[in-house]
């Protein structure tokens, strides 16, 4: 028995294989403990594993890589299709076996422990971030049981909440201490942002790509150091046109009949990468009215023609292919030439 090809369906604690032999012919379907996963592949010859990009997968894809075998992994929607009948551990081992041996397929770049280490890093700043928001939201809404209108912002409330430990605002002896403990709670979550950045900013420092990626404008500390993390080698990806479809950029498709019809954008892909980016070229739609080179004044003319959130979309995804230019051809960042030019 010869296999050239497994399907792995992980879990917390319960893993489906399915096998198959040069031939496609279904040589293996086992299902293993945790425990068991790592030692049964220690025994077998290296051979093509598929995985699909989930919780756990990039840690299972190094250590199987590490015993030899070319584990790879694809997001669920391309494993999907391939399933036949009703969805259960044994018909998903099966699809993602099918999937991982298609020639077109489309693989996720598997992380390493220092990449993922930085985007914990991101991940636990954006739940602060989050955290803070909703806390904001709050202060809001019982600000206004009290007849006091804030306005969308965390510096209003910040001013409101100043105002109210100051008597500047009239209300109950209670209120007053409550919203004293959320303004408490509100500027320790200020702080532990504040420390998340000036890690992520030595972070990004100390990361030559993402000092190059820096100097692309509306590409701060935060979007360099999750793209340089997030992404890997960017030789994963062809061109920059898959680069920015990977990240949900690019317009989704319903053509047929040789007419081609393009709807908003795809939103697939990492939403956090992606929000960065359009954040980003939103900060940098305030200047380009003043400039006169040419990415500025394109910018300029497709917000003449449409609005300023097409704009921004459109500059993120024209970013997202230079950061996939400089990536795979560690070049520097050339600014645009003059329109005059």
């Amino acid at each position: 028995m010869t296999i050239t090809r497994i399907g792995l369906d992980i879990a917390k604690s319960v893993f489906q294989l399915h096998g198959v032999d040069s031939r496609g012919k279904t040589v293996l379907r086992k299902t293993l403990a945790r425990g068991e996963v790592l030692g049964f592949f220690a025994n077998l010859p290296a051979c093509l594993i598929g995985i699909e990009a989930c919780a756990g997968s990039h840690y299972w894809a190094r250590e199987l890589i590490k015993l030899g075998h070319d584990a790879r992994l694809m997001a669920a929607q391309f494993v999907i299709p391939y399933r036949k009948s009703g969805k259960n551990d044994a018909t998903d081992a099966e699809a993602i076996c099918e999937a991982v041996g298609r020639p077109n397929m489309r693989f996720v770049p598997v992380k390493s422990e220092e990449a993922q280490a930085v985007l914990a890093v991101h991940r636990a700043r954006a739940l602060t971030v989050s955290e803070r928001t909703a806390l904001v939201n709050q202060v809001r809404g019982l600000l206004g049981e009290f007849g006091i209108v804030a306005g969308a912002g965390i510096a209003r409330a910040r001013k409101l909440l100043a105002e109210i430990g100051a008597g500047v605002r009239t209300l109950p002896v209670l209120a007053r201490e409550t919203f004293g403990e959320l303004h408490d709670r509100m500027r320790t979550l200020d702080e532990r942002i504040l420390a998340y950045d000036r890690k992520i900013s030595t972070l990004a420092q100390q990361s030559e790509a993402a000092r190059r990626l820096m100097a692309i404008e509306g590409v701060g500390p935060v979007t360099a150091s999750a793209i340089v993390a997030s992404v890997g080698p960017a030789t994963t990806f062809t061109c920059g046109r898959q680069f920015a479809a990977w990240l949900g950029l690019t317009p989704r498709q319903h053509s047929s009949g040789g007419k081609t019809v393009l709807g908003g954008i795809s939103k697939r892909g990492d939403v956090v990468l992606r929000t960065l980016l359009i954040h980003g070229a939103r900060s940098v739609l305030r200047l380009t009215a003043a400039r006169t080179d040419r990415k500025s004044r394109w910018v300029e003319d497709l917000k003449a023609r449409s609005c300023n959130n097409v704009a921004a979309v459109a500059l993120a995804a024209k970013n997202a292919r230079i950061i996939w230019a400089m990536l795979t051809r560690g070049t520097d960042y050339r600014v645009a030439a003059s329109a005059a030019a």
